[in-house]
């Protein structure tokens, strides 16, 4: 996994970041906050190892597209339980032909990637891929794909988007039906972090 601090200024409150496929850090730059802030991506291996959240008096993680899947596996390594659990436009189930990406879509997707499909890419999750690792994306996507399910954890706050097209809304509902009293949906695409502007709105 990739660690990649937004925000280190030694705050008292670390808001630890599980970002999407190809996008990384991209869709949170904007955010202002008064927390220090680190986003973890790319998930062919989940072997993240923390040393940072022991630091802080308080930790939220946020769990974004294939961050979501990731967030059980991460949750097991960290010294500081985290405060709050969010989940953004992802699903626990990535590679689902029900609850997430149909297995065959994901598989496609991996064998024709090229410059060309990452950008078609980008406009449909409405966020832009800095420099493209071809190889390491496409590894990534198969891994993603390959990994059991990990034991769901219980999120606080799951955020939908009824325009994501990524993840279709009617598997996400589906992917989230043991948590659906935590479920917001907004009037987005995959991004809806492009229309905030402070981390507390994402947070709401």
């Amino acid at each position: 996994m990739r660690a990649e601090w937004l925000s280190r200024a030694g705050r008292g409150e670390l808001l630890l970041v599980l970002g999407g496929w190809a996008v990384g850090a991209e869709p949170f730059r904007h955010l202002e906050t008064v927390a220090d802030v680190l986003v973890l991506s790319d998930y062919r291996a989940l072997d993240w190892r923390d040393a940072v959240t022991a630091g802080y008096d308080r930790v939220t993680l946020v769990a974004y597209s294939f961050g979501v899947a990731a967030a059980g596996a991460v949750l097991a390594q960290l010294t500081r339980q985290p405060a709050q659990l969010h989940a953004v436009c992802g699903s626990p189930f990535p590679c689902d032909a029900r609850r997430g990406i149909a297995p065959g879509v994901l598989r496609a997707t991996a064998a024709g990637l090229s410059e060309a499909s990452l950008a078609r890419f980008a406009r449909r999750a409405g966020a832009p891929v800095p420099a493209p690792d071809i190889a390491a994306l496409r590894d990534e996507l198969r891994a993603v794909a390959a990994r059991p399910p990990a034991p769901v954890p219980s999120f606080d706050r799951i955020t939908l988007a009824r325009r994501d097209r990524i993840f279709a809304p009617e598997a996400l509902t589906l992917a989230w039906a043991d948590q659906a009293d935590r479920l917001r949906w907004t009037e987005t695409g995959h991004n809806p972090f492009a229309g905030w502007r402070h981390w507390t709105e994402a947070l709401a």
